[in-house]
């Protein structure tokens, strides 16, 4: 248990925010998963290729609909409300609704509906995290314990202010105690003076114990240290999930040294 600490204004405010934010991603995925379902109903094949994060493939479906909107639309208002978008890509998506079997048009019409929608409040609340997110970052932005953690392979502004809003550096005597915290640290379980096992604690704050362990998985594919020390976890028989959290165990101690020195990370 830890102190309620008494916030600034600043932090309260962009609290609000983060909340907000966090609301509109939830609902982004929610809808994202709504719509690839639609997709995998119509047309795997599209389905498996198209990009829920592109832009561009977003804008398409929310103006012409499905795959089977987009085949009727032709190719001549295909490459209208796609412009700028890598033409390789999209003749791709093209070619993949050709091989699948085309539905009734009752069918097609209630799908091309449902995408649309889906599409558009997916491209609005993209749009608005983004908002926020420039928000909180210029709320923030004369807080060391923001600015600090953001030169720190793998942390961007949303991290960073979840960590800055979320933890109070200053409650914690060590790295430890913020690992705990985040449920990042092994729990031992003992009976008695003979069984002992060690297992992967489920209390503490599993927000951000989430962003600490998703937000690894851009610095596992490079060739910085975070990255390394990823794939030698790999090479002694770890899995993915057990390497990345361990990963993200790591890189927490990095992070509790610069937000409690309020000094940049130096690799």
């Amino acid at each position: 248990m830890l102190p309620v600490p008494d916030d600034s204004e600043q932090i309260s405010a962009a609290g609000s925010m983060t909340a907000q934010r966090s609301y509109l991603v939830a609902s982004s995925a929610r809808d994202k998963n709504r719509l690839r379902s639609i997709l995998l109903e119509s047309c795997p094949a599209f389905k498996a290729l198209v990009g829920l994060s592109d832009p561009h493939c977003l804008h398409m479906l929310s103006e012409l609909g499905g795959p089977w909107g987009i085949v009727d639309a032709g190719k001549a208002s295909l490459g209208a409300v796609t412009r700028g978008a890598e033409r390789r890509k999209v003749d791709a998506l093209r070619k993949s609704i050709s091989a699948s079997t085309r539905p009734g048009n009752t069918r097609i019409a209630a799908e091309n509906g449902a995408a649309r929608m889906l599409a558009r409040r997916i491209a609005e609340a993209v749009c608005e995290a983004d908002t926020l997110t420039a928000a909180i970052s210029g709320l923030l932005s004369g807080d060391d314990t923001y600015r600090c953690p953001l030169t720190v392979h793998g942390i961007g502004p949303r991290i960073a202010s979840e960590l800055a809003i979320s933890i109070d550096i200053d409650e914690f005597r060590s790295h430890d105690r913020l690992a705990s915290y985040c449920s990042l640290a092994p729990r031992n379980r003992q009976s008695g003076t003979s069984i002992s096992s060690v297992a992967a604690s489920r209390q503490g704050n599993k927000r951000p114990k989430n962003l600490m362990i998703f937000s690894c998985n851009s610095p596992t594919r490079s060739r910085v240290r975070f990255g390394e020390y990823y794939r030698h976890c790999r090479d002694r028989g770890m899995c993915h999930g057990q390497a990345l959290k361990v990963t993200a165990r790591k890189r927490l101690k990095v992070i509790y040294a610069v937000m409690r020195d309020r000094v940049p990370y130096a690799a």
